[in-house]
């Protein structure tokens, strides 16, 4: 069964048939809110918003680990994480769809394993790619049977936030090889893979990182707001053919 979880400008999912709300509890606390269940074509998807439902929970104080055990619990065993970001590379511009390929983890102090505490095993995960492989290629493909454009691989560079990045972070993330920054990859790309759930991300470039273009001198909420508007449609028609086969 196929999961969404939807980041910010993408709290709600349109045209689920059968919706219905399930309040689910983990040991591990509550999740950002409860899962809705719908379908698209008669198959069944589980939507969560990662910021809550009023987007009122900022990047590091989502209960990652609750969010993913909650999904496990009622039986997702696909994600697609929708991420908002900022675009480092060149082509990664306002309105761009992509799907990235790797990332880099640049936060701290978010509770990022279930396995820890006196009674779990030391336990190490392989995550060189931290994206699944068959799952990135449903995500391609759906865009372009949809005819969206899209691109294929990019490096996610996951900061603490909740603030924006200087220009100077922005140039070191660009240094190290980021092509994307975002806030909220990491933990939930990793807790996904030892949860055992195949995790792919689209992400949405809702405007140029710090420093650059057209965020040279600044970046504009109501621009970001504006470009999330526009796009999100475009996000909807690839989920829900990813979700129809």
């Amino acid at each position: 069964m196929l999961a969404i979880i939807g980041g910010s400008g993408f709290a709600r999912l349109a045209g689920l048939g059968n919706a219905r709300r399930e309040v689910v509890r983990t040991p591990y606390g509550d999740p950002s809110c409860a899962l809705t269940h719908g379908e698209f074509d008669g198959r069944p998807i589980v939507f969560l918003a990662r910021h809550g439902y009023g987007h009122t929970i900022a990047p590091h104080e989502i209960n990652y680990r609750a969010n993913v055990w909650a999904l496990r619990q009622v039986g997702v065993t696909q994600v697609v994480a929708v991420a908002t970001v900022g675009g480092i590379r060149p082509d990664c511009v306002a309105g761009c769809l992509v799907v990235p390929d790797q990332l880099v983890d640049y936060t701290w102090g978010r509770r990022h394993t279930f396995f820890e505490g006196a009674d779990q095993p030391v336990t190490h995960i392989d995550i060189t790619w931290p994206y699944d492989a068959a799952l990135r290629v449903q995500l391609l493909e759906a865009a372009r049977r949809c005819g969206e454009p899209i691109i294929d691989g990019a490096v996610y560079g996951c900061t603490q936030g909740p603030r924006l990045e200087t220009a100077a972070e922005i140039a070191r993330l660009a240094r190290d090889g980021c092509d994307l920054v975002g806030m909220t990859g990491m933990p939930e790309a990793g807790l996904a893979r030892e949860a055992h759930l195949a995790y792919a991300s689209l992400c949405v470039v809702a405007n140029r990182a710090a420093g650059l273009g057209e965020s040279r001198c600044g970046i504009s909420m109501p621009d970001i707001l504006a470009v999330l508007e526009a796009t999100m449609g475009r996000v909807r028609t690839v989920l829900a053919e990813v979700a129809r086969r």
